[in-house]
C-alpha cells in the first residue's frame, strides 16, 4: 500500500471521528434541549427515567445506573438528587446490605417519562428525517451499530 493511500485512510479516520463527536455534542444538545423546554428534563434525566422503568420492579443499584449513563458516582448522585427532588425517582436501601442504594422509579416519573417520549421520539425522527433519506438512515444506522457497546442498544425504542 503507498504511503499516500495510507495517509487518505488516516485523514479520513480521523475526518470521521471529530465528524462522530462533533455530530453526537450537536444532537445531544439539541435533544437535550427540547426535553428541558417542554418537560424539564434534561437528555441525562430522561434516560435515567429510561433506564428505571426497563428495569426489574423500575429500581436499580445506583452504581449500576451510574455504569449505564456513563457517569461518575457523584454524577449519578447529583441526577438523581434533582429527580429525587422533583418527586420523579426516590431512593431506596437495601435490607441485606446497607452500603447498596438503589433508584426507584416512582408513578410520577413514569408518566413524566411517558409524556417526554411523545414529543423526544418525534423530535428525534424529524431531527434525522430532515437530514437523511430512509435508506441514509438504514445505512448510517448499520455502520454505526459497528461500533462498541451499540449491539446492546439495537431493537431497543425510546418508550417507557
Amino acid at each position: 500500500m503507498s504511503s499516500q493511500v495510507l495517509l487518505q485512510q488516516q485523514d479520513s479516520a480521523l475526518d470521521s471521528w471529530v465528524r462522530l463527536l462533533r455530530g453526537h455534542a450537536s444532537v445531544t444538545r439539541a435533544m437535550s434541549a427540547e426535553l428541558e423546554a417542554e418537560h424539564g428534563l434534561t437528555i441525562n434525566d430522561y434516560e435515567a427515567l429510561l433506564h428505571l422503568s426497563r428495569a426489574e420492579g423500575g429500581r436499580m443499584r445506583r452504581v449500576d445506573l451510574a455504569g449505564l449513563l456513563i457517569l461518575t458516582a457523584s454524577g449519578v448522585t447529583r441526577l438523581l438528587d434533582g429527580l429525587e427532588a422533583a418527586g420523579l425517582v426516590e431512593r431506596a436501601s437495601c435490607a441485606s446490605d446497607r452500603r447498596v442504594a438503589y433508584a426507584v422509579l416512582t408513578e410520577a416519573g413514569r408518566t413524566k417519562l411517558r409524556e417526554a417520549s411523545e414529543s423526544h421520539i418525534a423530535g428525534v425522527r424529524s431531527f434525522f428525517e430532515a437530514r437523511y433519506s430512509g435508506e441514509e438512515l438504514k445505512q448510517l444506522a448499520g455502520l454505526l451499530g459497528r461500533l462498541p457497546g451499540v449491539a446492546e442498544a439495537v431493537g431497543e425504542d425510546c418508550t417507557a
